[in-house]
This record gives C-alpha cells, structure tokens and sequence, in this order.
C-alpha cells in the first residue's frame, strides 16, 4: 500500500513535508498517530534504512502498534525501526555499552508509586532512611527524588544537569549512596544517566545513529528527556507531536510548556495542527471544548472541532444516593448495553479516579455474568498485604534482593526501623556483608550488634514465611501469598492468576508482576467489560464510556496542604485529566457521581465528605458544571434507569 493512500490535508502534510523539525499539535482522536505512521512509511518507501529512524513512544502498546500497522500496510523493512519508550531506549543504551557496569549500577527498579505527595513501598523504606534535617520529611524528599529523575530540571526553563542548591546536592549524594548499597536505580533515573553519558561521551555511537528522530505526546517529557531527544536527533530530522491539553504528568515534572515553547527554542520550526476529532460523536467534542477551555481564559478560540458527518452520540450525567447504588445501577446499565443495545463487552470501558470504587463496580459486573477484568496495576500495591505478597514473591526468587529486604525489616513500623537499620548496615558497609549474611550471623550467634534486635526478630518471620511456600507450584505459590478473598490481594491476584497460565516458574511470575506495576500497560482490547483508572484510560478507545466517581475531591482530586499556586497548577492538570478522560468514546459517555458513601471509604480514597454523618455526603465534580451549553440536564439513577437509560 502506498504510504499516501486515502491521505488528504493536514494529515497528508504531515506525513509528506520535509521541514524539520516539524512540531505537530494535535487534540484528542484527531490522527496524530495515524499521521505518524504514515510519515514513518513514507521515509520506509523512500529507501531511508529503518535502522535509522528512532520512533519514541509513551507506552510499549503504542510502539507495537505502529510496527503492527506499517506491517499490515506491507511496509518492507517496519520490523526494523527502533520503535519503543524512551526510558526502554535508555536501559538499552546504558547496557549496550556497559556504562552501568562502569559506575557499578545495578538496573533493578525501586518498585514505587505516590499517594498523597509521598513515595509508598519500596521507595517509603527508602525515604525512611533518608529524612530528617535539611532533607526535611518524606514530601520533601519525594519532591527532591522527582527532581533528581528529571536531572534537577523542575522548571521548563531550567538546564538538566546536576544539583545547584546545597542542599539539593547534599540529598543527591545521600540518595546516590543508599541506591549503590542497596543494588538498585529508580526508573526515571534512567534518562539523567543516559543524558549524563551522552554529554560526556561526543564520540558515542548513539548520538549519530538516527537520521530520522519522532517523538509522540511529547508534551508529557519532562526537561531532561526533552533535551535527551535533541541529542539523538542533533544530526538528522525531528518530528515532535502532542497536545498541551493532554498533559496529565505533572507529577513526573513534565511541563505543558515544553511543546508550547518549542519553536522558541528550536529555529525554523514548521508547525501543523490537527484540531478536528475524528473520534468522538459531536456533543462529545462541543463538551469537552467547553472544558478544556477553562484552562485558557481569555482565549476564546476554539481549542477542539467535530469531523463533519461524525454522529451527536449520547451524553449521560447521572447521579445515585450511594456508592453502593452507583455501583450496582452502572452494572445493570452494562447488563442493559449487552442485552437491549447489542453491545460487546469488550466495547464497554469504566474509569474511576479510585481503586476501590472500581473493585465494587467490576465485582457486581461479574455477579451477572458478564467477562470483566479491572486493571490498576499501577495501585496493586498501595495495600499492605500486597506490597508483604510482593516483597516475599521477590525474596522467594532472591533473597539477597536489597531492597526487598529492606522493606520487609521495616514493614509494621512508622520509622520503618531505621535506626536499627541504620546500625545494620554501617556494620555491612564495613564488614562487606550482605544485609541477608549479617542477620543469617546474628542468627547464627556469629555476629554481636546492638540495638537491632527487632531487625533480627522480623528476619526469623521472612524465613518462615519462605519457608512455607519453597518447593510450592506456582498456583499454590498465587494462593499461599495472594488468598483469595483477602482484602487487599485483588489486583496483584488478579493480575497473577491472568498470566499464570503462560509462565513456567515462580521467578518467571514475580518478574511478570515487576514488569506490569513498574511499567503498566493496558491490552487495548478483549472479550472482556474493561475496569481502570482515569490516567490508564490514555491513548484508548471505547464505543461507551462511563465514568464513575465525579465527586469533588476525587475529580478533581484535591491537595489542600500545598499552596495556593501549587493547588491552582494540580487544578489545572486535573481538568487536562478529565478532558482526556471524556474524549475516549467514539458513540456514548456516561459521567456518574454518588451523593454519599460510607465515612471510612470516604477517609480510604481520600474523598472529601461532609463534616457529620454516616454515610457521609458529597457534591458532584465541579467539572460537570464547566461541559457548557451542550451538556444534558442531570438526572438521577432512578429517573435515569425509569427512563430506559436515554
């Protein structure tokens, strides 16, 4: 096929133009991507060697799926690009050319996530050590470890490089030391010590390597990794395409700004824009338009078109007395959408802001017998009991694992032990034993410390818990650990017990679960109701789409302990979120809220509640209030149901 075929206006430039670089600012199911493949087939047909286009994705899917589709296009030579996520670029590089072996790093990832501004798991226990002092406490040092990912770059403005503050740099040494003890790298680390290796290394191969350089949703790099890009693509073409209004990870100091100043910083940029949906129906598109613009007042230029011919569609906004009912009124919708509408259940996609809510709504889903899976992989370890499951799987498979035992020491205290272990391991850095050797001695009665007596109490229950499940297969392994029915066990068992049937031993499955909560990807399809978070709704597509849980303080989530410009700038990504969110359907949206739940849920998800009550009361997102004109009057579940879902 023919890179041009059924190619007409912007999309058609984009993929045929010369310019370079060429920035492409696209809004949601607009055809960015479908552009950029055909861009990359048109330098394919052209004879550019496919070694040397470098295709820099978000996700893993997304960079199979443009290799799929230039195959499918019979594309010679697609099976060749380098496609994939720029830190998946990093870890190859750094390996390749054994730049982690020079600095004595070891690539095993600190496995972590944040609630409330603050590391959990395995990066709590690292905090743990690390607090105190000019450090402060566990907010700050976790807004110093974003930093540090970023290359000390938390502004758009500022160079990626090393610490400048004192105490910035005092923290970076700090952080350095406990990571090279415990044999272990945080996952963003990847792209300062890749930009770090390529700045001092001019004569590296890499950084002549790729004629052609692309870059999707670049608007979500943070500094360091966009300056990362420009070394790569410093002596070919560079294409880079996103959405400012897209940008929802903040968090990762990724700044909008960065594609909106990207002609200043890069001459001669050619500009194409693609702001007509092709995806969405056009009541959709006039209410996320109506949003999104809440971000840009003042501007009133319109910053989301409907494709000519595409259908109104439907637009639902509902709410229930409880969460309960919110649940089970969205599970007899789904029933109603299978049986009445003929819709698969593969083509039905509900997001909610909290694990829990999702958890309750999947549960009553499967009650009728209806193929449902949630996926928040990216909270399967907020619960205690399956960040204990992980940490043990792990140690099962290495019990010299660091970090993992560094967990488990500290596991059930708010120190997290660190005094105790503090003494550990300054003994261990002297002695050159492992932290796994020092307590088998202490155990043993071959070793004398003081003071980690707890240490060594918590090291005899690791042995027994190991020592339970060694020699078990690996369902008895899933069952041992992950029991079925436990709270707190669902996503991480669930996750399991889906690849369990294609992973031949134990290590195979922790290093399967390692994979999908450090790098979380969502199967764009299957036969199955699909249960996820607002973020991982991302780059996917749904003929119906229900969102659940529109209660102020979840959406938007809400940080009333920041400031008042920080809260401002979360306010804002929130909104991006939301707008992200509502743009997934291609025929229906639902937007549901409860208008009370249960206090302890409430204190659990960090819903904001009333004062007084139980169930305690709530109000609906703000944001429902910004959809504009076009938005329906709002309904309750009971009039909703009554009225035969329209």
């Amino acid at each position: 096929m023919a890179w041009d075929q059924g190619l007409i206006g912007t999309a058609l430039q984009i993929a045929a133009t010369q310019e370079s670089p060429l920035r492409v600012m696209a809004g949601p199911g607009a055809g960015k991507s479908f552009a950029m493949k055909r861009r990359v087939a048109r330098l394919l047909e052209e004879g550019v060697n496919p070694r040397r286009i470098l295709a820099v994705t978000f996700t893993r899917n997304a960079a199979a799926s443009i290799v799929e589709d230039l195959h499918n296009l019979n594309i010679a030579g697609c099976a060749n690009i380098r496609a994939g996520t720029l830190h998946s670029f990093c870890f190859s590089l750094l390996t390749k050319d054994e730049v982690l072996q020079f600095s004595g790093r070891v690539p095993r990832p600190v496995i972590t996530f944040t609630k409330s501004g603050v590391l959990q798991f395995e990066g709590n226990a690292m905090l743990q050590d690390l607090i105190g002092g000019a450090f402060e406490g566990r907010r700050a040092c976790t807004k110093r470890i974003r930093a540090f990912e970023a290359a000390w770059a938390r502004l758009q403005s500022q160079q990626p490089g090393w610490p400048q503050d004192p105490v910035d740099h005092q923290f970076h040494a700090a952080l350095i030391s406990w990571l090279q003890f415990h044999r272990a790298m945080l996952v963003g680390e990847l792209i300062p010590e890749a930009l770090r290796y390529l700045r001092n290394n001019p004569a590296c191969a890499a950084l002549t390597a790729f004629d052609h350089v692309l870059v999707d949703e670049y608007q979500d790099l943070n500094r360091a990794e966009q300056e990362l890009v420009d070394l790569l693509a410093a002596n070919g073409h560079t294409a880079i395409l996103g959405d400012v209004d897209q940008s929802i990870y903040r968090f990762r100091h990724a700044n909008p700004e960065g594609i909106e100043e990207y002609a200043a910083t890069h001459p001669h940029t050619h500009d194409e824009d693609l702001d007509e949906c092709h995806r969405c129906p056009t009541r959709v598109v006039e209410i996320a338009d109506c949003l999104i613009r809440n971000n840009h007042m003042g501007d009133n230029e319109q910053r989301l078109r409907s494709r000519a011919g595409n259908p109104e569609g439907e637009v639902h906004i509902v709410q229930w007395p409880s969460t309960g009912d919110e649940a089970q009124g969205i599970a007899d919708y789904v029933v109603w959408l299978i049986n009445e509408r003929n819709v698969s259940s593969k083509d039905i996609l509900i997001l909610t802001p909290r694990r829990l809510l999702g958890y309750d709504i999947r549960d009553r889903i499967a009650a009728e017998d209806i193929p449902v899976h949630s996926f928040y992989h990216e909270e399967a370890l907020e619960p205690e009991a399956a960040q204990r499951a992980f940490a043990t799987l792990c140690l099962l498979t290495n019990n010299e694992d660091r970090v993992a035992l560094r967990w488990w020491l500290g596991d059930g205290s708010p120190s997290g032990r660190s005094s105790a272990y503090r003494r550990l391991r300054t003994h261990c850095e002297q002695s050159g034993q492992s932290p796994w050797q020092a307590l088998t001695a202490l155990e043993e009665g071959n070793l004398q410390l003081q003071n980690v007596g707890s240490l060594l109490t918590k090291f005899q229950q690791l042995k027994e818990v190991l020592a339970a499940v060694d020699g078990k297969t690996m369902t008895e392994v899933i069952d041992t650990l992950m029991p079925d029915g436990v709270e707190g066990c669902e996503a991480l068992r669930e996750a399991a017990l889906l690849a369990a049937p294609n992973i031949d031993d134990v290590s195979g499955l922790f290093e399967f679960l390692r994979v999908g909560v450090t790098q979380p990807e969502m199967p764009e399809e299957g036969e199955f109701v699909r249960v996820m978070s607002l973020h991982k709704s991302k780059g996917l597509t749904s003929r119906v789409t229900i969102v659940a849980g529109c209660i102020q303080g979840l959406i938007p989530s809400e940080r009333r302990d920041e400031t008042p410009q920080e809260q401002q700038q979360i306010l804002l990504e929130q909104r991006r979120l939301f707008y992200v969110v509502i743009t997934r359907c291609t025929e229906t949206l639902v937007l549901s809220s409860a208008l009370r739940l249960p206090r302890d849920l409430a204190y659990q998800i960090g819903a904001r509640v009333a004062k007084y009550g139980n169930p305690a009361a709530t109000i609906a997102s703000q944001f429902l209030a910004e959809l504009g004109p076009r938005a329906p009057v709002a309904k309750s579940g009971a009039q909703w149901r009554a009225a035969d879902y329209t």
